[in-house]
C-alpha cells in the first residue's frame, strides 16, 4: 500500500480518545436529559425509556471501542469474530443501516478483528442516510478475506478516508473525525493486509486480504 504519514503515538492516542468521547456523548447526554426529567417529578415513563434506550446505545458504543481501538488484551492476543460480530451488532442497531454479518468463527490475531471493525465503520460512513452493509468473512483458517459491501442512499467513499489511502499527504491535520480512517489504514499496515475499494453507482465494496 501507498507510504502512511506518520502520527507520534501521544498523539495518535489522544485523538483515538477523542474519537471515542465523540461517540459517546450524545447517549450519555441523553441519560442525564432523562434524570433531570426525573428530577422535575414529571413523564417519569418517558424519562425511564430515554435512560433505558441511551444506556444501552452508550454500552454498545464502549463495547465496540474497546475491541475496535482498545489493547483487548495483552500483546499477541486473539479474539474471536463471533465476540466481534455480537458487538458490531449491537453498535449498528443504533445506527442507521441494517448489518448482515455471513461467515463462520475463528479465533484471529487481534489486530486484525480490529482492521475489520473499523472497516465496518468506514463502510457505515459511505452510507450517512442508512442503507445495507454486508459483511462477508471467507477463508478464516487459512488467510482471512474481509468484504465488506454498503448500498445505499448518497453512496460515497468518505473523501479522507480516500485521500490517505492513495498515500497523498493530506492538506489538513489529521482531526478526531478524520483519525479512525488513519488508524484503519495503520492497522492494514500493521497486519499486512491490503484494503481494496471499488464503487460504483449502487454499491461501494471494501475488502481486506494478504
Amino acid at each position: 500500500m501507498p507510504e502512511l504519514l506518520s502520527l507520534s503515538a501521544p498523539d495518535l492516542a489522544a485523538l483515538l480518545c477523542s474519537r471515542v468521547c465523540h461517540d459517546i456523548i450524545s447517549p450519555v447526554g441523553a441519560i442525564n436529559n432523562g434524570l433531570e426529567l426525573l428530577d422535575e417529578g414529571g413523564a417519569d415513563e418517558d424519562a425511564m425509556n430515554l435512560i433505558r434506550a441511551s444506556a444501552v446505545n452508550a454500552s454498545a458504543r464502549l463495547q465496540f471501542a474497546r475491541i475496535a481501538f482498545g489493547a483487548a488484551g495483552s500483546a499477541g492476543m486473539q479474539i474471536d469474530t463471533g465476540d466481534a460480530q455480537s458487538v458490531a451488532t449491537a453498535f449498528i442497531n443504533n445506527e442507521k443501516p441494517e448489518l448482515e454479518w455471513i461467515g463462520g468463527r475463528a479465533l484471529l490475531p487481534k489486530n486484525q478483528v480490529k482492521l475489520l471493525l473499523n472497516l465496518l465503520l468506514v463502510a457505515n460512513a459511505a452510507i450517512p442516510r442508512g442503507g445495507r452493509l454486508r459483511v462477508l468473512l471467507e477463508a478464516l483458517e487459512t488467510n482471512p478475506v474481509f468484504t465488506i459491501t454498503a448500498q445505499g442512499p448518497m453512496l460515497r467513499v468518505p473523501p479522507k478516508f480516500l485521500e490517505l489511502h492513495s498515500g497523498n499527504r493530506p492538506e489538513e491535520p489529521i482531526d478526531a473525525h478524520s483519525v479512525q480512517f488513519y488508524y484503519t489504514l495503520l492497522l492494514a499496515r500493521e497486519t499486512g493486509m491490503k484494503i481494496n475499494i471499488r464503487a460504483t453507482a449502487d454499491e461501494i465494496i471494501l475488502s481486506a486480504a494478504q
